[in-house]
């Protein structure tokens, strides 16, 4: 018989963690599935221990050399058998034994649901409990996001803890599912490309336990943060904006753009305070320079993150940051109309106060409120998301 369910477990050089990761797998009450374990050339007693299993679902697959991890999460679902494919990396851990049923039973239950996640704990090396993962908090009830909902909530902020994640197979994007381009990233691009086409389910109970220590993936990714993933981050964005154009879906495209921007306002403006994770404005223009290779959208992004960034000095009462950042943004584009009249009024001081404020309060509390709800969502104090 076919498994059901698929569960791949990447591994390099954490050999000494896989059989706690493996035995959380085949503690569960639900039995039809089978595990690969892609060994990506580990240099450690990696084979020793995935050899060790007598179970016969568990099966052990060693690249001869070591093809990075995007090859081998992909080379692992080319290899899956089953309807659902869920990947838990090495370090973690299933918490509820009930989890796999529970995910099984909803989305055949549910045959529009493109994937389901649910709440991690984080657990440190010793094995002591953190509590919930807060960036991967999305409330305390169990739902179910249809009509593309989710895909706006995900698009201002990652959400979902990676390991969390059992996805329908059939949903997964093409080619990839992981993308080169994007390494640091890539977890986020597929969910954002099925939640922009499928429904999306999430189960408020923390079944999963995410390992932290120095040599996860995640604990790589914050290390290398500064250009490398926060331009796959931006990347991300713009190119789920394209695949949404090319779907015949302009307004998730205007959605997409307008995320992007916010994004690289919000990163400036940490970066410009020495906050972590935050950008410089030389970090900035390299990402423009490596990943927009249209000179005309980059002056475009350009001229439209540095008036976002103007405009959050100026209501922050920064003056001379905003008229720099007008500045910058006139460079990028001198016609725009909106970023002129806003350094004009700037630069009429108290007395552009009030046109200003005649003239885009409307707009602007908009922009607050919807500014204000995605902290909210980031921080995991909004469990349910209501698009502007």
């Amino acid at each position: 018989m076919e498994p059901l369910v698929t569960i791949i477990i990447p591994c390099y050089k954490l050999g000494h963690l896989l059989a706690q990761c493996v035995n959380s797998i085949l503690s569960q009450d639900y039995k039809n599935f089978e595990i690969l374990i892609m060994d990506n050339c580990s240099p450690d007693n990696t084979p020793e221990v995935a050899q060790s299993f007598s179970d016969p679902r568990v099966r052990h697959i060693r690249n001869e050399t070591n093809i990075g991890h995007i090859r081998n999460f992909n080379k692992g679902i080319s290899l899956a058998r089953g309807k659902y494919v869920w990947m838990v990396l090495v370090d973690d851990k299933l918490r509820s034994t009930q989890v796999l049923g529970r995910y099984v039973d909803l989305m055949e239950r549910n045959p529009n649901v493109g994937f389901v996640f649910c709440r991690a704990i984080e657990f440190e090396e010793e094995g002591e409990e953190q509590g919930i993962c807060r960036w991967g908090d999305c409330g305390n009830e169990d739902q179910i996001w249809k009509d593309r909902t989710f895909f706006h909530r995900l698009i201002e902020a990652n959400c979902i803890v990676a390991c969390s994640e059992f996805f329908r197979k059939e949903c997964y994007p093409k080619p990839g599912p992981y993308q080169l381009e994007i390494p640091w990233a890539s977890d986020w691009y597929i969910s954002c490309m099925i939640a922009m086409h499928y429904d999306v389910a999430y189960l408020a109970e923390p079944m999963v336990a995410v390992r932290i220590h120095g040599e996860s993936l995640t604990s790589q990714y914050a290390k290398d943060h500064a250009r490398l993933c926060i331009g796959d981050e931006m990347g991300l964005l713009r190119r789920v904006g394209q695949e949404a154009q090319v779907a015949g879906l302009p307004l998730l495209r205007d959605a997409c753009e307008a995320a992007l921007i916010r994004r690289a306002v919000r990163l400036l403006a940490a970066g410009a305070k020495d906050q972590t994770p935050g950008m410089s404005q030389a970090d900035f223009e390299t990402i423009l320079e490596e990943r927009i290779a249209s000179p005309e959208e980059r002056k475009q992004l350009r001229a439209s993150v540095y008036t976002g960034l103007g405009d959050e000095h100026y209501w922050k009462d920064e003056r001379e940051q905003a008229k720099s950042s007008y500045q910058l943004a006139l460079a990028a584009r001198r016609g725009r109309a909106e970023t002129w009249a806003k350094y004009v009024l700037l630069r009429m001081g108290i007395l552009g106060i009030p046109f200003r404020q005649i003239l885009y309060s409307g707009y602007e509390s908009v922009v607050t409120r919807y500014r204000t709800d995605c902290e909210l969502l980031r921080s995991g104090q909004l469990g349910r998301y209501a698009r502007p």
